[in-house]
């Protein structure tokens, strides 16, 4: 099991970190020891002073597949679900400069907040669904699939010309604008639409 993330796929997050947009979806991974166990806290770890929220809708895949055309990539997931991709923004900033591998600010333990789970068909269009998170009862992020630079399906096509996707592989669709950092004691609440999918504390 992998999970496969997607940076700079909504216009406004890309600016608002002053990136370049790219050309060709940016895809990076995480183990599975970045998973947030269920009922556990998130630690800041020791190494970073500037941790930021990514608010992220993820798609679960169920059948292994590999080259697979656009056209079929939605019978290759079932669920959605919504999640948060941890980002310790000053060390991804040092790394970046130096033009290394971001993992150490993005794979590391707990980095990787997997919410609850709904099915595909209890939603009307998956390319126009809204989600947001709130920081200690304040909404900080919203966006909706309707504004992604690359749709599910066709980062489904780009990624498995890379890897093999195979049962119970995640996507991390990427962020919209308004990440920010946080800080002890903050609580971090994720919707899809108006349904609550996840609720976790920082320490």
């Amino acid at each position: 099991m992998k999970l496969i993330c997607i940076g700079r796929n909504y216009t406004e997050h890309i600016k608002e970190l002053a990136n370049e947009k790219p050309t060709d979806p940016v895809v990076f991974l995480k183990p599975d020891t970045a998973i947030l166990l269920k009922k556990q806290p998130f630690f800041i770890p020791d190494f970073s002073n500037d941790v930021h929220h990514e608010v992220e809708i993820l798609v679960k895949i169920n059948k292994v597949g590999k080259h697979i055309a656009e056209k079929f990539a939605h019978k290759y997931y079932d669920e959605i679900g919504l999640g948060i991709d941890f980002t310790a923004r000053d060390l991804q900033a040092k790394l970046k400069e130096k033009g290394l591998p971001w993992e150490k600010a993005k794979a590391f333990d707990g980095a990787a907040v997997i919410g609850n789970w709904m099915p595909k068909t209890n939603i009307e269009n998956v390319n126009n669904l809204t989600f947001s998170l709130e920081k200690n009862g304040e909404v900080v992020q919203t966006g909706n699939t309707s504004h992604m630079l690359w749709r599910i399906d066709e980062l489904i096509e780009y990624i498995s010309k890379y890897f093999t996707l195979k049962i119970g592989d995640i996507i991390f669709t990427g962020t919209p604008a308004g990440v920010g950092r946080v800080n002890a004691d903050d609580k971090l609440v994720g919707f899809i639409e108006n349904k609550q999918m996840f609720a976790i504390t920082v320490k």
